[in-house]
């Protein structure tokens, strides 16, 4: 949707300063958060700007961390952590200067005192590759993997929350070490994908000497939406991809399946929700060659709407008998699972080539949950045995996370409760 301006004034974007600078009385942030629009006042009138264009700022604080039900941004650059210090208070230090850099970097602003106009004889505290673009709704999301809890590292072995369990291995997973597992997580989402590296680089610069980054991955394409009044966007399969989506907007939906509850055990994740993190590699050359037919088959949906089998419009409620009992759509559906539910905001990707001239594509899954053994395990394990679509995807990257509440405010941290 296009910006709408009188017929004497030429049509162009906000600036970074002016949407930074109108506040409350003329941007209404909150709502990029909620619902991807942002209200942009112009003379005597105001109109819609959708999010990605308006390039506005999602606020850093609240009671839960921006990325998980916010409206899905366009880019991902997603990185896993190894903590190299065995300092408990360099690790403390670390989570508080990322928190500082990270509400800076989601306002648009550098880190420390910026990428130039320093000590010329010291680097400077940003790289400089953001300067001058919008915050592009940039959301940086932190998380800890189980490791961090193991004994003798940093005294959490008691805080590890029952459900923050080791993902078992499922049949027909090619999992790489290199590319699964982690102590830490960033998940960094914008509309632009320079923004999102930014952020991810200069977090991994920060704690240099503290941790090392020990896999990421870039996305592109969002394969999954939180706001279901938006077009469903299609995966690399050419399928489209979320419809049934939790809305980021649904309160109920959100404490029922994503936010840790205050009666679910361990205090310091009430508010918070666990991530799955998935690298699954589509063999694309096969898929490509594959028939029409079997390829709604496999999802349980035609490909051009994407309405179920038997249905016309795309959120028509499906009949799950009326398609193969194999079916994707079939097996994962939440009434063929207990009522389990995900939010799902992956993205694809695209790595270059094998080496022997096929695509390293496919999808990077990211499940947000309440509840991993309830969510994620039930459902996988149910696609794992008899998913048609294992024929053409190999799950070959795994991890998951446990992600704290949100950063209430300026005197908050990354993992206060956890470490508090």
């Amino acid at each position: 949707m296009s910006d709408t301006t009188e017929a004497t004034e030429p049509a162009r974007s906000p600036s970074r300063r002016a949407l930074l600078g109108w506040g409350g009385a003329g941007l209404a942030l909150g709502a990029a958060a909620a619902g991807g629009t942002v209200a942009v006042v112009k003379g005597g009138g105001s109109d819609a700007v959708p999010a990605a264009e308006s390039g506005a700022a999602v606020p850093f604080h609240g009671a839960h961390q921006a990325g998980i039900a916010t409206a899905v941004q366009d880019r991902l650059h997603f990185a896993a952590f190894d903590v190299t210090t065995k300092d408990r208070a360099a690790l403390v230090q670390l989570l508080k200067d990322w928190t500082a850099a990270a509400a800076a970097m989601a306002e648009g602003k550098t880190v420390g005192e910026g990428a130039y106009g320093g000590l010329a004889e010291a680097p400077p505290d940003d790289t400089g590759e953001a300067l001058g673009l919008k915050p592009s709704r940039l959301t940086l999301t932190f998380g800890v993997g189980p490791s961090l809890f193991a004994k003798d590292r940093f005294g959490l072995e008691s805080k590890r929350p029952e459900a923050l369990v080791d993902i078992e291995q499922f049949p027909g997973d090619n999992l790489d070490p290199a590319r699964s597992g982690g102590d830490l997580c960033v998940q960094a989402c914008a509309d632009d994908p320079q923004v999102a590296v930014h952020a991810i680089r200069n977090l991994a610069r920060i704690g240099m000497g503290k941790v090392a980054i020990r896999w990421s991955q870039l996305g592109f394409g969002k394969t999954s939406s939180t706001t279901p009044d938006a077009q469903t966007p299609r995966n690399m399969m050419g399928f489209k991809d979320g419809t049934r989506n939790v809305d980021g907007t649904d309160t109920k939906a959100l404490d029922e399946h994503v936010w840790v509850g205050a009666k679910d055990g361990s205090d310091w994740m009430t508010g918070g929700s666990y991530l799955v993190a998935r690298r699954i590699r589509m063999h694309i050359e096969t898929w490509d060659r594959t028939s029409l037919q079997e390829q709604e088959d496999v999802f349980g949906r035609d490909k051009g709407e994407g309405a179920p089998v038997g249905k016309a419009k795309e959120r028509d409620e499906p009949f799950l008998k009326a398609m193969k009992p194999t079916a994707h759509v079939r097996l994962a559906h939440p009434d063929s699972n207990d009522g389990a539910r995900i939010l799902r905001r992956g993205y694809s990707f695209t790595d270059g080539t094998d080496g022997l001239g096929r695509l390293d594509a496919g999808l990077f899954f990211l499940a947000y949950q309440r509840d991993v053994r309830k969510g994620f395990l039930p459902i996988q394990r149910a696609l794992a045995r008899q998913d048609a679509l294992n024929e053409y995807i190999q799950h070959v990257g795994s991890a998951i996370f446990a992600v704290p509440p949100g950063v209430r405010d300026k005197g908050d941290w990354w993992g206060r409760g956890l470490f508090g």
